[in-house]
């Protein structure tokens, strides 16, 4: 029986539908995001004179100091960040990011959040919880609520000295230091409690909880380890073809094969005693991994 290819119209249309999904889905995670930091704002942080790190912080400080809106404030110190952005990103970035510190501002200005606590504890944990949620969840819709790590990118090109945390780090030692002088030493202890806890949760938001790890076998049973990963453990594989580099006289020799997967943290345990069962002299290397896109992670069941 002959199956009629689909049309070329048909495809279109799936591609449309895909990418409309794709840009509600983006839209509703920025509200989101934006109504949680609001919450990490008003709810918690602002009552107390607690400031978090970052654009962010810088924004809290200078309102606490001068008394000027904290709605405007974040909106304004933000904007040279999103003019960098649109430089090193790109417009849709930049615009994006635009109406999501301008929805912020709008949302800080406007809605009303209750005074959740004046526990200085759950304040700064709680606090930093709601607003690392809320960057975390503005991120994963394609924009962002706090212009540091762009700065921190620019900046990074042009010193090879300095990575994208460094930079963040050595920011954020500068407003916790100007917090300490103008808030006082408790307060900018707890803020930095605050920081802690907001850096966690944007981790959270974006790697999820099934952080996954890639993991490097080389060993000569390579092929009977790849059987045991594909079919035992249901998870994908990739194999590369590799040599042993320790030999006489600097030749290379004993061809082997290398297979690589990616599996959860609470999977390694399982794939290492699977590994070593088949080849106790295994060689086995892990690495940490942000996120996965596409690929084969794991197989479907077969029935």
């Amino acid at each position: 029986m002959m199956v009629r290819p689909r049309s070329k119209w048909y495809l279109v249309m799936i591609q449309l539908f895909s990418n409309f999904r794709s840009k509600i889905l983006g839209l509703v995670q920025v509200i989101l995001g934006i109504l949680s930091a609001g919450m990490g704002l008003k709810g918690f942080l602002l009552s107390s004179h607690f400031i978090d790190g970052g654009v962010t912080g810088i924004s809290m400080l200078v309102a606490d100091i001068t008394h000027l809106p904290i709605s405007i404030l974040i909106f304004v110190i933000n904007l040279p960040f999103i003019v960098l952005g649109y430089k090193r990103v790109g417009i849709a970035f930049a615009i994006r990011s635009a109406l999501a510190i301008a929805g912020l501002s709008v949302c800080l200005a406007f809605v009303h959040y209750p005074d959740v606590t004046h526990d200085k504890l759950l304040t700064s944990v709680f606090g930093g919880f709601f607003i690392g949620v809320g960057i975390g969840l503005a991120m994963r819709g394609g924009a962002v609520l706090d212009g540091t790590e762009i700065a921190a990118l620019v900046v990074s090109k042009k010193s090879h000295l300095l990575k994208v945390s460094d930079i963040i780090l050595l920011l954020n030692v500068v407003i916790f230091g100007a917090a300490a002088f103008f808030l006082g030493i408790e307060s900018a202890m707890y803020s930095i409690l605050t920081y802690l806890a907001a850096s966690k949760m944007i981790d959270f938001i974006l790697n999820g909880i099934e952080q996954y790890t890639g993991i490097t076998i080389i060993s000569l049973k390579s092929e009977t380890i790849r059987k045991v990963i594909t079919h035992k453990l249901g998870r994908g594989v990739t194999i590369y073809s590799g040599k042993s580099g320790y030999g006489k006289d600097g030749q290379v020799n004993d061809p082997r094969d290398i297979v690589f997967t990616v599996v959860t943290r609470l999977e390694i345990p399982v794939l290492k005693q699977e590994i070593l069962k088949v080849d106790p002299t295994a060689f086995i290397i892990q690495q940490s991994i942000d996120d996965t896109t596409g690929g084969l992670l794991k197989r479907k069941a077969l029935h």
